[in-house]
Parts: C-alpha cells; sequence; structure tokens
C-alpha cells in the first residue's frame, strides 16, 4: 500500500484511540459501525458473524472456518455474507500498539437495493455453492470511504446519521464495483441462487432458533431436497442446520447471561433447551467454562 494508506490507517488509529482509551468492545453513535480493542493476544474465542465487512487498523487476527484457518492484517478485509459461526483468535496485540478492529453492518436489502440500482448483467446464478466468509486485499478507493464514514462520528447528529447511509451504500457499491467481491455478494443475494436459499434457510433458523427443527419442512420451504440443503448449507456455514442452530442459541444464552439477572435453567429453557444438564454441558463445550463462571468472567472485563 502506499503512503496515503499509511497516512489515513494512522489518522483512523488516533481518532479512535483518543475516542474510546479504555473500550474493549464499543458500539459506536452510527448503529452499524462498532469497534473492538485489545492489548494483548488472545485464544480463539467463539463468534458468530453476520452481514458484514470487518477491517482490522493495526495488529492481525486468525479465523477458524470450516476446515481451515485465515489470517489476515491491515492489508487485507473480511466479508461475511449471513449468519455464520467461526472462532477468531488475535495474534499481534501489544498496549503499547493494540489490536483496533471494525466492522460496518448491513442488510441484505441494502446490499440488494444497490445491485439493482446498478443494473450489473456481468454475474449469472452460480451453479456452485461457495463458502459464506470471503478475504481479499484492501484497495484505497474502499479505504477512503472507511475513513470518511469514522471521522463522520466527529460530525452533529443529525447529519452523522443521515450521511452515514450514504457512504454505507457507497463502501457497497465499491465491493459489488469489484469482480470478486462483487461476484461472492451477488451470488448470496440474488433471489433464485442456491446460497440465496441457504440464506432464507439460515435466516429462518435464525428468526426461531429457541424451536425445534424441522429439516424437511425448511427443505421444503427453499425448494430443495433435504440431502442437497444439509450438504450446501455445510458448504456455507462450515456447520449442518442442526449444530449451526444449537451454536446460535448458546450465543443468545450468552447475551441473556451477561445482560440480565437470570438464572442458568431460566436461560436454558428460554433458548429452547428442554434440559438444563445438557445446556449447561453443551455451553461449557463451548465456551470452555460453566454459564456461570463465564458470565461473572464476561461481566468482569
Amino acid at each position: 500500500m502506499n503512503e496515503k494508506f499509511r497516512e489515513y490507517k494512522q489518522e483512523m488509529v488516533d481518532f479512535l484511540q483518543n475516542r474510546y482509551p479504555s473500550g474493549i468492545q464499543s458500539q459506536s453513535n452510527i448503529q452499524a459501525l462498532d469497534f473492538y480493542f485489545v492489548d494483548e493476544p488472545t485464544e480463539f474465542t467463539s463468534v458468530m458473524y453476520e452481514p458484514s465487512l470487518c477491517l482490522i487498523l493495526q495488529g492481525s487476527k486468525s479465523v477458524d472456518f470450516g476446515d481451515k484457518l485465515y489470517e489476515y492484517n491491515d492489508k487485507e478485509y473480511l466479508l461475511a455474507s449471513t449468519h455464520l459461526p467461526a472462532k477468531v483468535k488475535v495474534l499481534k496485540a501489544t498496549k503499547q500498539i493494540p489490536y483496533i478492529s471494525l466492522r460496518i453492518k448491513f442488510s441484505l436489502e441494502e446490499i440488494y437495493e444497490v445491485l439493482k440500482e446498478r443494473k450489473d448483467k456481468r454475474y449469472s446464478h452460480a451453479k456452485t455453492v461457495e463458502k459464506g466468509l470471503f478475504f481479499d486485499e484492501m484497495n484505497m478507493k474502499l479505504y477512503s470511504a472507511i475513513r470518511r464514514l469514522v471521522k463522520l462520528l466527529d460530525e452533529p447528529k443529525e447529519e452523522m446519521q443521515f450521511i452515514s447511509k450514504l457512504i454505507i451504500k457507497e463502501i457497497l457499491y465499491i465491493l459489488i464495483s469489484n469482480e470478486k467481491s462483487g461476484h461472492f455478494l451477488h451470488n448470496f443475494i440474488m433471489e433464485g441462487s442456491i446460497s440465496n436459499k441457504v440464506v432464507t434457510a439460515i435466516t429462518e433458523i435464525k428468526n426461531s432458533f429457541n424451536q425445534k427443527l424441522n429439516m424437511r419442512e425448511l427443505a421444503d420451504k427453499i425448494h430443495m431436497s433435504e440431502s442437497s440443503f444439509y450438504q450446501y448449507f455445510k458448504t456455507i456455514t462450515s456447520m449442518s442446520p442442526i449444530q449451526f442452530q444449537k451454536k446460535l442459541r448458546l450465543e443468545e444464552a450468552k447475551n441473556m447471561l451477561i445482560t440480565q439477572n437470570v438464572e442458568a435453567n431460566e436461560v436454558a429453557f428460554a433458548v429452547g433447551y428442554e434440559s438444563p444438564s445438557q445446556f449447561s454441558r453443551e455451553y461449557s463445550r463451548m465456551y470452555g467454562m460453566s454459564p456461570k463462571a463465564h458470565s461473572e468472567y464476561l461481566r468482569s472485563l
């Protein structure tokens, strides 16, 4: 990258460190934009990506998704097409030079609107499906738009809310205009594609994660055989539908334990478990400690 890239990066790093001097994870005043800060390397942690663009400003990270480890740093970006489970580990971070990343969330509808306005005929429905995470090299056009979005946090609220929507639309336009990332997003967004059908199923599971999952009904709803649905679902998410639902349940349980004053047994039933003991076992397997111990640990951070 050139000198302008280094200048923009340092400008954003200084801006964020001044604005969030003690933050670990900070939601900005722009709803679609949040940040993450770490001052030492971490162990692998389970996360659930959502449709978003993820960018590292300082440091590096490893992403365990499916059967592969992906490492990326400030010269690359990550695109998540839908809600996807993964494990992440910060590799490079110190108190003097902390790890800093940002995430820009967007809806599938926002991507579709940009695709529709572009009237781009370059892409046809793919006959195969891809994994739901995409990595590519950063470019100055994209970096410049992200910098303007971050700097917008200094503007008055009304201006910030209005212009941020336009800049996010510009960011999506840049991603869609790029041949690789445009092809990736098109496959997941365009109605009728295999990937889009699976995204529809993912949304259905997410919206009713605490209900019993009926694979046959869900496959029928997206006009796919049960075996094909299972195969394509696993390709995109790296998990079976049942494993994916379990991950959603445990992520929701974790959030409830952190934010609400409720017992683990109550949480177990709320997220769809019939047996609190089974919930406790699976939670401990996922996060490495019991629900109670994990919630106390997370609240102490």
